[in-house]
């Protein structure tokens, strides 16, 4: 067991979506919650992120940081998915070694696996085959923190662990169009079929590739209860537990926000893994399971978003 009361924590990437999350969770632990904003370090930087560490000390830290985005941003920019997530990882984990923090978790993300892995993926499939390539990059780089991890923990005795989510949706996401994910581009797409903006929801390919979705206030209670107690050297993952098919969630999506399920799909776009359901085993052998049925989860977001007008007024 961790003991976060009264712990300085750490949380890289708090204005990210699964980051704000963690730090909405951690308000009822009685710890001291620390974040950097971006014109304080740069956490791409070795020299002030080692400063920064230096500086503030924090006991504990949660590494959920990274450069995202849907296929068509890691496809156009593979380069700055590589470099970029390399960096963070590298330099808040060899700073938090530095300054022996107590504890660290790493998340990363389910993209780590390969592309034609059994269902459901268990932890040790890492490795174990080739990589969807249309997310190949930003993958690599979340793999490598898992090793850097790892290899401290081996090397030097850092408890330091990692956790990797499903695909993640809820407060905080990205609807850009050209960069999001699935889940909040077709809640994008559906409200502007809903105010007349667009005829009908398109999909890229098929529609029949199957993903397992996660609302980020689930992930980060699975990352608290993970920083309490786990400490070991595997990674851990961290879904729901059930998948759906693109088109039943374009069909979901549509329910939600009030529309017919009028659907066209872009078959000159990729459909990218056929599968990606988690096997949740050790992580609910642990004593945690998800509370957000996904369309609640759909339900609240969209609600969000509507009482924000993030994505504009309905007609």
């Amino acid at each position: 067991m961790t003991d976060l009361q009264g712990k300085r924590i750490f949380v890289a990437g708090h204005r990210g979506m699964v980051g704000s999350a963690i730090v909405r969770r951690l308000k009822v632990e009685q710890c001291e919650t620390l974040c950097a904003d971006r014109s304080d370090v740069d956490l791409r930087d070795q020299h002030q992120v080692n400063a920064w560490f230096a500086d503030q000390r924090p006991e504990l830290v949660f590494v959920a940081a990274a450069k995202v985005g849907g296929i068509l941003a890691n496809a156009s920019r593979p380069a700055d998915f590589l470099y970029d997530n390399l960096m963070i990882a590298a330099n808040v984990i060899s700073a938090a070694r530095a300054v022996s923090v107590e504890k660290l978790l790493f998340l990363g993300s389910s993209c780590i696996y390969p592309r034609m892995a059994p269902q459901p993926i268990q932890e040790n499939a890492l490795l174990t085959g080739p990589l969807e390539e249309t997310n190949e990059w930003y993958a690599i780089a979340k793999i490598a923190g898992i090793k850097l991890c790892q290899a401290y923990r081996r090397q030097e005795g850092c408890d330091f662990i990692s956790a990797m989510p499903t695909n993640l949706y809820g407060t905080g996401d990205n609807y850009d169009l050209m960069s999001s994910h699935v889940l909040p581009a077709l809640i994008h797409k559906a409200h502007l079929v809903k105010i007349g903006a667009l005829q009908q929801l398109e999909l890229w390919g098929t529609g029949e590739p199957r993903r397992e979705f996660l609302h980020a206030d689930d992930c980060a209670d699975a990352c608290v209860f993970l920083m309490k107690n786990y400490s070991a050297e595997s990674h851990v993952n961290v879904g729901f537990g059930t998948d759906i098919s693109i088109r039943e969630l374009a069909e979901l999506v549509c329910n939600v926000v009030g529309i017919p399920p009028d659907l066209a799909f872009d078959l000159t776009k990729p459909d990218g893994t056929p599968r990606k359901l988690m096997d949740n085993s050790m992580l609910n052998g642990l004593g945690w399971k998800p509370q957000i049925a996904l369309e609640e989860g759909i339900r609240r977001t969209y609600g969000e978003l509507l009482a924000s007008n993030v994505l504009g007024h309905t007609s």
